[in-house]
């Protein structure tokens, strides 16, 4: 069988058949037991790997979309995969998140920010703005749980390469504004999460 990374699972429906969404189409098959745990293990992995990751809904898409789509995240460093819903919510107790049960109610897509999360959710955040079928419900910014609105302000911050130069350019400047412009990034990110994160004690 080929490596899951290549090949992504669909919402259940319910029935023994499940259908999986392969590079060349798609194809039908009984998940066994034994797969659902390689699939949870690459989910619980995926979770660990990824600086941030947002969760959308991507029914309606057809493939050109999706390869698009997919394609655009790669170049920020991060994944575009399609999961089944009741095995990544297991991943997601697995490696100690709590997911809010309306986003991961229908199809479900998550966009894992591997490298630059800021340009990975800009990405996704412009993709939807010109979709209206992809739906962004919510995420994470390491453990820390988003709302769809933190997701957009996550998208406004500065991507990597910008941070990095403009600590290089400050590189020959006085210590105190070196000082600062090293905490800016801290700053930033801790501003997104305190004005977006999900709010404490929320029932998943």
């Amino acid at each position: 069988m080929q490596n899951s990374r290549h090949g992504e699972s669909l919402p259940d429906n319910g029935s023994e058949a499940k259908t999986f969404f392969w590079k060349g189409g798609e194809i039908t098959l009984a998940i066994t037991k034994e797969h659902k745990n390689e699939l949870i293990d690459q989910y619980s992995e995926w979770l660990k790997q990824s600086k941030a990751l947002v969760l959308t809904q991507y029914v309606g898409l057809n493939m050109k979309e999706i390869d698009s789509l997919r394609a655009k995240v790669r170049e920020n460093g991060g994944e575009f995969h399609i999961v089944k819903n009741t095995l990544v919510k297991r991943a997601f107790e697995q490696a100690g998140l709590t997911i809010q049960k309306e986003q991961l109610e229908g199809s479900s897509a998550i966009i894992f920010a591997f490298t630059d999360a800021p340009a990975t959710a800009k990405t996704v955040t412009e993709f939807a703005k010109g979709s209206e079928f992809l739906k962004i419900k919510g995420g994470f910014l390491d453990k820390q749980a988003l709302t769809a609105e933190g997701v957009r302000a996550l998208a406004e911050l500065p991507p990597l390469p910008v941070i990095r130069a403009q600590l290089l350019g400050t590189l020959l400047a006085p210590a105190s504004k070196l000082v600062r412009t090293l905490a800016e990034p801290g700053r930033m990110i801790a501003a997104v999460i305190k004005a977006h994160a999900e709010p404490e004690g929320t029932p998943a």
